[in-house]
């Protein structure tokens, strides 16, 4: 793992904060940005120049290699606000090891956990009045890593920067969402980077989701790339059916589904809560038949950023097969609201996911 040089992280406080200008009661996700963020560069072999600083824009090399071969990484997580007022991180270094094994398959430097970890810590706690406490929101943290190479050629870069942002949000979802199961386009392929959260990942799949949107569904559901007879994700996040009681989710163990946090956390809770969890490949067709017999009661996502988010449809082919309604949903409900209770300090954290601050 490459190192940082011993010196501190500067910090260098905004002069003027916007967060007056801001109703965190009511705020779209993904648009409105905290004070400040974290950089640090990568060169030489080290990582250097790591500074908290006012919240801007970036000046960037035409030939800015990132922005033309696509070696770019980047993470999700998110802090609350404790009875107490305190910052809370749900699960941090559990994002900080899947960023650098990102990192690792896309020939990028790892990032050391003291710059990490720190940086991040210290970036929350400069702007925790940013942390909304209405129902369903939370303060959003996006790290990430692009390649900075100014060279036009394929190689991997030898120079990287990286920058942890944080937004105040609600609900990524303030909707159940429908879905359709994709049979033509592919996320990701055994031997890609499917596993990895890449930027490029996200980048393939707008124009079939688009697609999907267009013919009334908000999200696809992927399949494998091989036959798309598998069901792997969803494009935001890791998906569950419940069919005769059963929680059953596709595994992990190959390269093309992403090894989702959230999705570790509720296969840990569903279990502690009695479910039986059934992890392995997940057949299009034993889906569609639980959909035509009524056997599959609940569908959800489970991401960073959707959290826990009901499906309320599922499309296959011309068939589109609308399930019950979220207040009937008793393991999807019940596994959010404790997932809530755990992320608000408001139970006991008998697993250490949380962070305080």
């Amino acid at each position: 793992m490459a190192e940082i040089n011993t010196l501190s992280i500067k910090v260098t406080k905004t002069e003027s904060s916007k967060i007056h200008q801001v109703d965190l009661g009511n705020v779209p996700f993904g648009r409105v940005f905290a004070d400040h963020m974290l950089v640090a560069h990568y060169r030489n072999g080290e990582w250097i120049d790591a500074e908290i600083k006012p919240f801007g824009n970036l000046s960037l090399h035409p030939a800015t290699s990132a922005l033309h071969y696509g070696q770019s990484i980047f993470e999700g997580m998110k802090a609350y606000k404790g009875a107490n007022g305190e910052p809370l991180l749900f699960r941090p270094y559990d994002n900080f090891a899947r960023f650098n094994k990102s990192a690792e398959r896309m020939c990028m430097a790892t990032v050391p956990e003291e710059l990490f970890m720190d940086g991040l810590k210290q970036l929350v706690s400069i702007d925790r009045d940013w942390i909304p406490t209405s129902q369903g929101s939370s303060l959003y943290i996006r790290p990430f890593m692009f390649a900075t190479d100014e060279y036009v050629g394929i190689k991997p870069s030898d120079n990287f920067t990286f920058i942890i942002f944080t937004c105040p949000v609600g609900a990524y979802y303030p909707e159940p969402i429908s879905v359709k199961i994709e049979e033509y386009y592919t996320r990701a392929a055994e031997g890609g980077v499917g596993a990895a959260k890449a930027a490029g990942n996200y980048a393939a799949s707008l124009y079939p989701n688009k697609l999907a949107v267009e013919q009334g569904y908000r999200q696809l559901l992927w399949t494998d790339a091989k036959e798309h007879k598998y069901i792997e994700e969803s494009g935001t996040m890791n998906v569950f059916f419940v069919i005769n009681g059963k929680l059953l989710t596709p595994d992990i163990g190959r390269d093309t589904i992403l090894k989702g946090v959230t999705r570790n956390s509720v296969i840990t809770l569903a279990r502690e809560m009695g479910y039986e969890v059934d992890e392995r490949k997940v057949e299009v067709a034993e889906v569609v038949q639980a959909l035509e017999n009524g056997s599959l009661t609940e569908a959800f996502g489970a991401g960073t950023a959707a959290t826990i988010a009901h499906i309320s449809a599922i499309g296959y082919r011309d068939n589109r097969f609308e399930l019950p309604p979220i207040a009937e949903r008793k393991v999807a409900n019940g596994l959010l609201d404790r997932l809530n209770e755990i992320r608000l300090g408001m139970v006991e954290d008998t697993h250490g996911w949380v962070v305080r601050l």
